[in-house]
């Protein structure tokens, strides 16, 4: 008995102790609210409480009677809340916000008693009490486990209803997808209270007609019916790992209905396994092109970037910053960024410094600063640095801030190329990308008819001998760059409209980002010398389309003739001067397949080396002198199908 009575104190000991600590670190922290030590408090009682429940319950299972305590039952009936709690205590159970308690809590919750009853059973053992059976070091845990748990579920509901009162919404949600990133998402919605889920929508016949979670599930032809009797507000794509294809076609389904709908991420970015409120996102807009990238060649890729040294002109501007992120998984040595936008180059090279330190790449990554039009900063940067691959994607390409600006364009986009070219070549760098555009085939502006000049320049350089490869790459609209359509719209969306469309039939090719720059990549390492190549963008998209689209999936209405009521106008702000309703890839006919299937080789015409560079004399003192006729006239002469001021339809 004095050694039961020394546990007993030592266990007061390490109670009070727990309870000093504690305190002392409630009131250390400024942060934590004056209630919060009253609910713990609260909490700690109500265990004590259910320690004794489970106690007296163990008793009258074991005992087949409504026990009575007598004797040395007494020890057991004080034990158990002395003992549980220091448990409790030091396992963290009362530090935990109860509304927010999930499947870590209850981990813990069961360890803690896990290691009670161990203690519990070694006790009653040892101590082998008249009128206490050793079963109890078993039963009693049991029944507690359960009350305690049961106890912490019911307080995590009853706060999450209380708070979803306090929060009242009046959005009401479908999920499309009852997989895994689905069941996850309404877990995480049910604690924000953001939205009242009604159900999901799955296209597996052996999911829909049951529940998840006491939640129903409808198949997709449901939707409609769902929205109309429901009050069905939005609808969230639950589907990471479906294709492109598969998304435009419940796209193309839901956009007939007047509701808000949002996507998760795809699978790359649900690697860790966790779905939260804040992976949830407006659509995007590449769910509309309705094809799946073609997976890149590895090698293809690695050839001329693995552990080389790396140039990439233009690298704090969209397409150029892609090409940087992309070419950095290849791990070349040495990565070097050039931009004349301090702001642009310092937030690309903050970018993949972060990637570098998260993946454990060893790349040195060396930010530029420097003009393309300088060419001695040029040949200083490559007898530096000595590269072995450039891919020069630093141009002016806004065409109507070029057409107003047509100098200092030429300047940039033709000269600026010429420049990097003849650095590149003065220091052996095995391979020059162009990063060209499809404005460049028949432009009637001056920043497409600047871009074919310098298309002209590289295969008029590549015809010589030279130790370098000279090739292009032409590809239309890339989503989200700067410039792009796309960001304009979700601008004006997001003030309420009108979103502007220049004509009602102006068309245009579009590609991700990702996609675009990897097919650069790609198609720079199949090049032979003089090499244009274009990269299959797929179907056009017409841009008012694309317009209605992006407003009816924000689940508003087209304000327009037919519907005056809507919420936003789409307006016809007229062609600007040059600008094509559409675009084309190719001057000539009949293009070449290579082995990438979203690549073809362009065979386009061009003028030999020493009779252009005679003519490019006199140009580039007209493009500094601003000489806007001349510059055009040169334009009109050497670039096929452009006319100087006027607004095309091819």
């Amino acid at each position: 008995m004095d050694n039961f009575n020394s546990v007993i104190i030592a266990s007061f000991k390490n109670a009070l102790l727990s309870v000093k600590k504690a305190q002392k670190v409630v009131m250390q922290s400024q942060v934590i609210a004056w209630a919060r030590p009253v609910k713990s408090a609260i909490v700690v009682v109500l265990d004590l409480v259910m320690a004794l429940a489970a106690t007296w319950l163990a008793f009258t299972l074991r005992l087949d009677a409504p026990h009575v305590p007598t004797g040395a039952q007494w020890w057991m009936y004080g034990l158990a809340p002395l003992l549980s709690i220091p448990i409790f205590l030091k396992f963290g159970l009362y530090r935990a916000i109860f509304r927010y308690t999930g499947q870590a809590a209850l981990y813990a919750t069961g360890q803690a008693v896990l290691l009670y009853s161990v203690l519990l059973t070694a006790i009653l053992v040892g101590q082998a009490w008249t009128g206490v059976p050793r079963s109890l070091g078993v039963i009693q845990p049991l029944i507690f486990l359960f009350l305690v748990g049961g106890s912490r579920a019911l307080a995590r509901f009853w706060l999450a209803d209380l708070e979803g009162a306090r929060r009242s919404t009046d959005a009401r949600l479908l999920i499309f997808g009852a997989g895994t990133a689905g069941v996850q998402t309404a877990a995480a919605l049910a604690l924000s209270n953001q939205f009242a889920l009604l159900g999901f929508v799955d296209d597996d016949s052996s999911k829909t007609g049951r529940t998840i979670n006491g939640v129903p599930v409808f198949r997709a032809a449901d939707v409609p019916s769902l929205v109309a009797q429901q009050g069905v507000t939005d609808i969230l794509l639950a589907l990471p790992s479906a294709s492109r294809e598969r998304r435009k076609q419940i796209l193309d389904e839901l956009r007939k209905l007047p509701v808000h709908i949002r996507t998760l991420p795809g699978l790359s970015d649900l690697a860790s396994g966790r779905v939260t409120v804040q992976d949830i996102r407006e659509l995007d807009v590449e769910d509309l092109l309705g094809r799946d990238p073609v997976p890149p060649d590895a090698a293809l890729l690695a050839r001329d970037l693995a552990g080389k040294v790396v140039l990439v002109t233009g690298a704090g501007g969209s397409i150029g910053g892609e090409l940087t992120r992309q070419i950095l998984l290849q791990r070349p040595r040495q990565l070097l960024l050039l931009d004349h936008n301090e702001f642009g180059l310092y937030s690309i090279h903050q970018e993949l410094q972060g990637v570098c330190a998260t993946s454990g790449l060893t790349v040195e990554l060396v930010p530029l600063l420097g003009s393309v039009a300088n060419y001695p900063r040029l040949l200083a940067l490559c007898d530096s640095y000595r590269p072995d691959t450039v891919y020069h994607a630093a141009a002016y390409k806004h065409v109507p801030m070029v057409e107003d600006n047509p100098g200092e364009g030429i300047t940039n986009n033709v000269f600026g190329t010429l420049n990097m070219a003849r650095a590149a070549q003065a220091h052996g760098v095995s391979r020059f990308v162009l990063v060209s555009t499809d404005k460049a085939v028949r432009p009637t502006n001056v920043m497409g008819a600047s871009k074919r000049v310098a298309e002209l320049v590289l295969q008029a350089l590549a015809s010589e001998p030279s130790a370098t490869c000279f090739t292009m790459v032409r590809f239309g609209n890339v989503l989200d760059s700067s410039g792009s359509v796309v960001p304009l719209f979700r601008k004006q969306l997001a003030a309420g409209g009108p979103l502007t469309v220049t004509h009602e039939e102006v068309t245009r090719y579009f590609m991700t980002i990702p996609e675009a720059a990897q097919l650069v990549l790609q198609a720079g390492a199949m090049a032979v010398g003089g090499d244009v190549f274009v990269l299959d963008m797929g179907e056009p998209v017409k841009i008012m389309d694309l317009a209605r689209r992006i407003v009816t999936l924000s689940g508003m209405t087209v304000r327009d003739g037919q519907n005056p009521g809507g919420d936003i106008e789409i307006a016809i702000a007229g062609l600007r001067p040059g600008e094509k309703l559409y675009e084309e890839l190719l001057i000539g006919d009949n293009p070449e397949r290579t082995a990438h299937p979203r690549i073809m080789k362009a065979h386009e015409p061009f003028v030999p080396w020493p009779q252009l560079q005679a003519q490019l004399q006199s140009f580039e003192a007209d493009a500094r002198n601003g000489n806007v006729a001349s510059i055009k006239s040169f334009l009109a002469q050497h670039v096929q199908g452009y006319q100087a001021g006027q607004t095309a339809t091819l």
